[in-house]
């Protein structure tokens, strides 16, 4: 393997350019902030002007192409995941219990509407239990699922998985513009959202995801942000089969606090 030195003065000599490879290479300046301005405005207009019919337009073939860039290899993926309920007593849930709710029952999540269920896991017991919100002294009831190969829209990490490899100098320039689009949209899946608010914070992710299933996808991955692990959201509960269910005792909750801006 070549030293950094010898491996510059290859990159050099192949590029006829001494000075080439010193140079930082992005998206020109301002090139990508258009769409990452014109999600907050569809953003906003989601959630307090227009829900169904926006005034402004959503580039969704651009949209299909991208997420097209993010599927996860399904042999990277633990066939493992798991859902927590918090027991209001000492009895147990039943296997049965631990799975999406009802249509009726299904209330505004992340990346589902009201009255239409998707199925939430976690990556261990440990994320799923902390995305229920537990108190210290709670007992929940984890189920663990068994999910199947599936074709899911990964949104942890675009930047790197995104590679630019085998495209034009004009589509890596406009795929550049896009990857901090792209960060937003899996920040919209992790951010933290208060309960009061959650009717219409959650919109924008819901909105995605409708897309994301309309182009026929089964899921989306997003990162946690109440642990160190990873979430899917299933579209179609029954891909997932429930095979044991575990109790778990809630011994600590951290809270970590910083000033408000």
């Amino acid at each position: 393997m070549q030293d950094d030195a010898h491996a510059k003065e290859l990159l050099a000599d192949v590029l006829d350019s001494g000075d080439l490879f010193r140079r930082s290479f992005g998206a020109p300046a301002g090139y990508g902030t258009q769409s990452l301005t014109k999600w907050d405005d569809l953003r906003a207009e989601m959630m307090h002007g227009n829900r169904w019919f926006l005034s402004k337009d959503i580039d969704y073939d651009r949209l299909r192409y991208l997420f097209s860039l993010l599927i996860e290899d399904p042999s990277e993926l633990s066939e493992h995941w798991h859902r927590a309920r918090i027991m209001s007593d000492e009895t147990p849930y039943a296997l049965g219990d631990m799975g999406a709710p009802p249509p009726r029952y299904a209330g505004h999540g992340r990346a589902n509407p009201a009255g239409i269920p998707y199925l939430y896991l976690g990556s261990s017991p440990t994320t799923a239990v902390s995305e229920v919100r537990p108190h210290t002294g709670e007992t929940a009831s984890v189920a663990e699922f068994a999910v199947p190969e599936l074709k899911a829209v990964d949104l942890r990490d675009p930047r790197e998985r995104i590679s630019p490899f085998g495209l034009e100098d004009d589509q890596v320039v406009q795929l550049l513009a896009d990857i901090p689009f792209l960060e937003r949209l899996g920040d919209e899946l992790t951010r933290p959202v208060l309960p009061k608010s959650a009717p219409f914070e959650y919109v924008p992710s819901q909105h995605l995801c409708e897309f994301i299933k309309h182009c026929g996808y089964d899921g989306v991955i997003y990162r946690s942000s109440v642990s160190s692990g990873i979430n899917i959201a299933l579209f179609h509960p029954d891909t997932a089969q429930g095979t044991a269910v575990h109790q778990y005792a809630v011994q600590q909750v951290e809270v970590h606090v910083a000033l408000a801006t």
